[in-house]
Formats: structure tokens, C-alpha cells, sequence
């Protein structure tokens, strides 16, 4: 089994999540007490989302290159970058370690692939949904992606920050993105990426008309994949 280096505390809420689908996957693949080979690199959350706020992406990602290059020294064979948001300076961190970095966007990608959808509604923090670095990398793979309008866009992301990162789930909140969700699936969405790693916390399948797609699900799974590639089916 390979050992997952998890660089997390992007919000710590999501990296829980994070630990806690990649042990379950393993252990419903492998069975018994089996559990994941993994190393988390928590980071302060504060930090991280003051350079977001500063626009000083360089200064984030050049810390997060750090501590990716620990996460390597430490023994990880390969890498998740437990957030949307910061997959901006993606290159950057895989350009400073030997160890491949799994894009989250594109594990994303392919589950949509495979569910033969093309057009896509995107929630996530304003940054994910209003800039290129993360619709690019989709498009990329020949998705369309439509983002709410601006004032439902606002809230999405108030909602992520002063909710979802601190661990509150409220249920008006959870109507708020129903309404959202509903809006995009008007304008044509397919389905619905949860483009932040804390969005699953609060919506589930069900919650709109179309196939929902939690990004923190779907990396965990092409995490485990990976992590078992050699292994054989459990006694």
C-alpha cells in the first residue's frame, strides 16, 4: 500500500472528512482492521486565508511548497491538496517536490466524464467560481461550467467561510444552496460540482434535481485507488 500525503487544515473540517473517507474506502476495499498508510500536513487555516484575502497567492503558495516538500521528506509517495481554493497555485507545489500532486479538479473531471454529462453548475469560494484556474482545468476535459449569478455567488461563499469552516451546518443554509442548485439546473447544468471540500458537510445527493459531485468524495476515492494499486483482493 502506498502512503497518502494529506496536505490539509484548509479548513480542518474538510481535512477530517478527508481522513475519514480514505480510511473507510480502504477499509471496505481491503476489509478486516485495515486502515490507510497516510501523513497530514495541517496547516493554520488563518494564514492561508489571509494571503487569499491579501491576493498574495506567491507567499501561499510558496509555504505550501514547504510543507508539501515535508510531507516528501516524510515518506508520502504521493500528494492531495485537501482544497479547491488553493489548487490556484497547484503547479507551483507540484513544481517544488518529485512526488506527483493528484489534481483534485481533474479526479473531478473524470467522474463527470464517466457519467457522460457536459454541462456543469460550480459552487465554491468566490475565488473557485469567479476566477480561471479551476473552470480551465475542467475545461480541459470538454465540461462546460456555469457559476450562479453574483449575489448567490456572495452567499455561497459567506456561507463556506463563516459557516462550513467553523463547523456550523445550518439547515436555512442548506435551503439557500437547494435554491442555488435549483437556479443552475434552470440555466442547463447536468449536474452540480461541490467545488469546495466543505460543501458535501451540508448538501448530500438529493438536494438537487441532478447528480451531485463532492470533490472531497471523489479525491479521496482516486486517492485510495492509487494507494491500492498493487494490492489484491482481501482474504
Amino acid at each position: 500500500m502506498k502512503t497518502i500525503g494529506l496536505l490539509g487544515g484548509m479548513s480542518w473540517e474538510s481535512s477530517l472528512e478527508y481522513y475519514r473517507l480514505i480510511n473507510r474506502l480502504v477499509q471496505e476495499k481491503l476489509g478486516g482492521l485495515h486502515s490507510a498508510k497516510c501523513i497530514m500536513y495541517s496547516v493554520d487555516f488563518a494564514q492561508i486565508e489571509k494571503y487569499q484575502r491579501e491576493a498574495e497567492w506567491e507567499k501561499a503558495g510558496r509555504l505550501l511548497a514547504q510543507y508539501a516538500q515535508a510531507l516528501e521528506r516524510a515518506g508520502a509517495d504521493f500528494l492531495l491538496l485537501c482544497t479547491n481554493t488553493m489548487h490556484k497555485v497547484a503547479e507551483e507545489i507540484q513544481a517544488s517536490v518529485q512526488i506527483p500532486l493528484i489534481h483534485l479538479a481533474d479526479a473531478t473531471a473524470e467522474a463527470v466524464k464517466e457519467k457522460g454529462l457536459k454541462k456543469l453548475g460550480l459552487l465554491g469560494t468566490s475565488y473557485t467560481m469567479e476566477e480561471d484556474f479551476y473552470k480551465k482545468r475542467l475545461a480541459n476535459f470538454g465540461l462546460e461550467v456555469i457559476v450562479p449569478a453574483e449575489r448567490e455567488r456572495e452567499k455561497v461563499n459567506t456561507i463556506i467561510f463563516q459557516e462550513l469552516c467553523q463547523g456550523k451546518i445550518k439547515a436555512e443554509s442548506r435551503k439557500t444552496y437547494q435554491e442555488i442548485m435549483a437556479n443552475l439546473v434552470k440555466r442547463g447544468a447536468e449536474g452540480i460540482i461541490l467545488g469546495c471540500t466543505e460543501i458535501g458537510l451540508l448538501v448530500k445527493e438529493g438536494d438537487a434535481e441532478v447528480p451531485l459531485f463532492d470533490t472531497t468524495y471523489l479525491h479521496a476515492l482516486k486517492a485510495v485507488k492509487l494507494a491500492l494499486e498493487e494490492e489484491k483482493t482481501v482474504k
